[in-house]
């Protein structure tokens, strides 16, 4: 079986194949081979920070409870933006050299749109019932999740010493969960079921991208009309008869199109990321976006944290460093855990106050 290999140029991705020396895939795209893969993970993580507040400034703040219409709104932009790019841009060429049969569509395309979608619904669902701050240390668990998939799907090989690591990560958001002060089982269950769905596609979409040689903008030119169908169906069933024109005109239509703006561009940001990467980093990556989320949404909305939840989620990312990091220092780890335990203890002797609370009291 022939072999490919990209070659670098500087305006240009080219896929050439080792044996017979032909070109086999070129896209045009200005210095995009000769970026550092921090680069793409510095553009996720501003791109579904911004999502991520941004709806829910409007399912919130803006009083728009319908989540699964936001979410096909922004999957109907992405399939009319990419057929747009299709005819007035060449970041869609691979589309003349990918070959989607039938079967490929069935077995790969259907079913990554379908997770795509209750992806796309359940957590954004979630937003209607738990705080960001909990959201955010819920998603911590998500690595472990797409390394579990991996291992049922014979992507990774069971390490026992991984499954202690993994152990540890999940001990943290087990504790974190306990000590959520505004704890909505229902909520808990919906953002549970989310990461599940959002880790499984993670795994399928990475399997795609190598094995068909598909472009990261050639599959969402595929995965976004799928996935707005479906979200589409679903509004209709679950929502239509509860949306009227008076939560349009309180919210804008301007917001609604920036957010459609902004979802597109983390869409896109999420299948260059994993192609360049893989779906592991891309998770990893999203530690230290959910600290910042965290710490943003304290000061945004006064999101009430535990001290119990500063110590669960603080040892959910010490277990995380360890997983990401295999020969890490352990002096390291020690100092990481301390400086936890101390910002927990600091926490109590407050009067077991939250951290929004403390951070309010502050001139």
């Amino acid at each position: 079986m022939s072999e490919t290999t990209p070659a670098q140029e500087s305006s240009a991705v080219v896929l050439i194949d080792k044996e017979e020396g032909e070109t086999l895939l070129s896209v045009k795209v200005v210095s995009s081979e000769g970026l550092h893969p921090s680069i793409y993970i510095a553009i996720w993580i501003l791109s579904s920070g911004s999502v991520i507040l941004f709806n829910k400034y409007i399912l919130h703040t803006l009083d728009f409870p319908f989540p699964i219409f936001l979410t096909t709104c922004h999957l109907i932009f992405a399939t009319l933006s990419t057929r747009i790019l299709e005819r007035s841009s060449n970041l869609l060429d691979g589309l003349k050299v990918v070959k989607i049969t039938q079967d490929v569509y069935v077995k790969a395309i259907l079913p990554i749109g379908f997770l795509f979608s209750l992806s796309l619904v359940f957590c954004n669902v979630a937003y209607l019932y738990l705080s960001v701050p909990f959201i955010q240390m819920l998603k911590a668990v998500t690595p472990v999740v797409v390394l579990l998939i991996g291992y049922a799907l014979g992507t990774d090989k069971v390490d026992c010493m991984v499954l202690v690591k993994v152990t540890l990560i999940v001990t943290g958001v087990i504790i974190a969960s306990y000590g959520e002060i505004e704890f909505v089982f229902l909520g808990f269950v919906i953002q549970g079921l989310g990461i599940l769905f959002e880790a499984t596609r993670l795994v399928l979409v990475q399997k795609l991208l190598k094995e068909h040689k598909m472009d990261p903008m050639v599959s969402l030119y595929y995965f976004a009309p799928v996935c707005a169908v479906i979200n589409g169906l679903a509004f209709l069933i679950f929502e239509s008869h509860l949306i009227t024109w008076d939560y349009f005109n309180h919210v804008g239509f301007g917001v609604l199109f920036l957010n459609c703006c902004t979802a597109l561009a983390l869409n896109v940001a999420v299948v260059f990321l994993i192609g360049k990467t893989s779906s592991l980093v891309m998770c990893l990556s999203g530690v230290f976006k959910d600290i910042l989320l965290v710490v943003v949404s304290v000061f945004l909305w006064n999101s009430p944290v535990s001290p119990l939840q500063v110590f669960g989620y603080g040892l959910a990312l010490i277990g995380m460093v360890w997983y990401k990091q295999a020969d890490c220092n352990p002096l390291l780890l020690i100092c990481a855990f301390t400086a936890t335990t101390l910002a927990s203890t600091m926490m109590v002797a407050h009067g077991g106050m939250s951290l929004g609370s403390i951070l309010a009291k502050q001139p």
